[in-house]
């Protein structure tokens, strides 16, 4: 190269490696912006259970259930499709309400043959008894954020007491979801045989432990 000559530009392979690691870092920071600004801030204090009527949001939630087999280990099943309805009262909150509908022909064990006997009239019988159906009637406020719910469960055309300890995980604004939401994990236990589902009773436990994760939308329309 001539004394005084002009240098020659950079190739263009080269801006690009330069610019990727400057780009790369500004789509993470401006990633992490947003994160910030969507992620609600939820809090679990006892006031960030506003007073409402909530509807469940099926798509954050879950419903499992766990019975001893054979003394090695608690199979698991779930059911897929379920509804339930939240009233809450901040001036009264005993006297919350809760209902919740179970679809029985769900049931998911991983295994569609063993579901389809589950399904049938010697277990859960579901073709003449397709929902199991769960009213509150007490609830008891057993801590800051936890409290147990009493009820009724008709389950195969019988209905017996049930209760479920409830924690509530939090609530907040939701903006993805354009809703105040809240959020609860639930655990009780039925005996099986309260509802005419003993067969194998001495291969298979008898109490089944119910275990819940769910998130509730608040109604109206400020959410």
């Amino acid at each position: 190269m001539r004394d005084g000559a002009p240098a020659p530009p950079p190739a263009a392979g080269r801006r690009l490696r330069l610019g990727a690691p400057l780009l790369a870092a500004a789509l993470a920071l401006l990633a992490g912006s947003c994160a910030s600004l969507v992620k609600p801030q939820v809090g679990a204090e006892p006031e960030a259970l506003r007073a409402g009527a909530y509807r469940l949001d099926p798509d954050h939630a879950a419903l499992v259930f766990k019975v001893g087999h054979l003394g090695f280990s608690r199979y698991v099943g779930r059911f897929e499709r379920f509804d339930a309805a939240l009233d809450f009262d901040t001036d009264d909150p005993a006297a919350a309400r809760v209902e919740a509908v179970i679809d029985i022909a769900s049931l998911d064990v991983a295994n569609d043959e063993f579901a389809q006997t589950l399904k049938g009239a010697r277990w859960f019988d579901a073709e003449n008894h397709p929902q199991a159906v769960f009213r509150s009637t007490k609830v008891e406020i057993t801590d800051a954020n936890a409290g147990r719910v009493a009820g009724t469960l008709t389950l195969k055309g019988v209905t017996k007491p049930a209760s479920l300890d409830v924690v509530f995980n939090g609530g907040a604004r939701d903006m993805l979801r354009g809703a105040y939401v809240v959020g609860f994990s639930a655990r009780g236990t039925i005996n099986r045989s309260d509802f005419g589902i003993d067969r194998y009773g001495e291969l298979v436990g008898d109490a089944v432990t119910i275990e819940i994760e769910a998130e509730f939308l608040r109604r109206g329309a400020d959410g």
